[in-house]
C-alpha cells in the first residue's frame, strides 16, 4: 500500500498497487494503466489512419510486432543502463529479476526507438511509407504517454527532488517521508498538451509533408523530457559518466528533429506528395476509367 499526498493542495491517496488477483496471480494498477493506454492509443490511431492514407488493419499489424517489441526493447534499455540491479552476488545475470517489471523498470525511450524500428520493418513488408505510418503512430506514443505516466505514480516513482512548491507530492520511501517535484504529472500533462497540438494541426489540415507529425512528436517530446529528467532522482545514467542517458537522448533528438523538419520545409514540400493525397488521386483516376 502506498500513501501519497499534495500537501499544499489538501489531497492524501492511499493506494493499493495490486489492483486484483486471479488465483494467487496478482494484476497490478501499473500493468492495467499501461494496458489501458495501448488500446486508447491502438483505437484512436485505427480511426485516424485514413487522413494519412493507411487502413486502420496497418496500424493493426504494426501493432502485433511494435507492442511486444517495445516492452523488450524498453526492458532492455533498463537494464543496459542500469546493470547493477541485475547482477547475482555470484556475478551473474539474474534472469528473474529481469522480467520482473511489477516495481516499473521500462525506459520509454528504449520502447521508442524498438518500437520504431519495427514499425519501420512492417510498413517495408506492406510496401506503404513509413513515414506516413509513423504520423499517427505519433498520436498513439502521446496517448500511452499520457496514461503510462499515471503508472509510475500508483508506484511511487519516478518523481523528483526535494521541493516546497504549492503542488509538490509527498511520498515515503525507505521509511523516510519526502515532498517531492511530481515529475510524473509534468510529463503527463506536458504529453497532453503535445497531443492537443498535433490534434489542433490534424484538424486544420497543416501537414506539409509525410513524417512531420513524428518529427514535432520528437521535437516536443525531447524538449520535455531533457528538462523534466533533470529533476528526476531516479535517472539512469550513462554507464561511469555522470550524464542522465534520457536527458542526452532527449536533447540530441529534439535537436535532429528541428533540424530535419526546416530542412524538409525549405524544399517547400507539395500537397500532392502527401501518401494520402496520392491514394486519393489514384481513387480518383480508378473511378474515372
Amino acid at each position: 500500500m502506498n500513501t501519497i499526498s499534495f500537501p499544499g493542495l489538501g489531497l492524501t491517496f492511499s493506494i493499493n498497487r495490486v489492483a486484483f488477483s486471479i488465483g494467487t496471480f496478482d494484476i497490478y494498477w501499473y500493468g492495467v494503466i499501461i494496458a489501458l493506454g495501448f488500446v486508447l492509443g491502438v483505437l484512436f490511431c485505427r480511426s485516424q489512419a485514413p487522413k494519412f492514407g493507411l487502413k486502420g488493419d496497418d496500424i493493426i499489424d504494426m501493432i502485433l510486432f511494435a507492442a511486444p517489441g517495445g516492452i523488450i526493447g524498453a526492458r532492455l534499455y533498463y537494464i543496459i543502463f542500469n546493470p547493477e540491479l541485475y547482477v547475482t552476488p555470484e556475478g551473474g545475470l539474474d534472469l528473474k529479476a529481469c522480467l520482473n517489471t511489477h516495481n516499473g523498470g521500462l525506459a520509454i525511450y528504449g520502447g521508442i526507438i524498438a518500437g520504431v524500428l519495427i514499425a519501420w520493418g512492417v510498413a517495408r513488408y506492406k510496401k506503404i511509407p513509413f513515414p506516413a505510418l509513423a504520423d499517427v503512430c505519433a498520436f498513439g506514443l502521446l496517448i500511452g504517454q499520457i496514461a503510462g505516466r499515471w503508472g509510475n505514480f500508483v508506484n511511487a516513482e519516478a518523481h523528483g527532488g526535494p521541493t516546497d512548491l504549492p503542488w509538490r507530492m509527498g511520498i515515503e520511501t525507505a521509511g523516510q517521508y519526502m515532498e517531492v517535484h511530481p515529475t510524473f504529472l509534468y510529463e503527463s500533462l506536458w504529453n497532453l498538451i503535445g497531443f492537443c497540438l498535433l490534434l489542433w494541426l490534424l484538424h486544420k489540415g497543416f501537414r506539409a509533408f509525410d513524417g512531420m507529425y513524428f518529427l514535432l512528436y520528437v521535437a516536443w517530446y525531447g524538449l520535455g523530457r531533457g528538462f523534466i529528467e533533470g529533476l528526476r532522482t531516479d535517472s539512469l545514467y550513462f554507464f561511469s559518466t555522470g550524464i542522465r542517458t534520457s536527458q542526452m537522448v532527449a536533447f540530441l533528438s529534439c535537436a535532429v528533429a528541428v533540424i530535419l523538419i526546416l530542412l524538409k520545409l525549405r524544399t517547400h514540400p507539395k500537397p500532392e506528395a502527401l501518401y494520402v493525397n496520392q491514394q486519393k488521386q489514384k481513387e480518383q483516376t480508378g473511378e474515372e476509367t
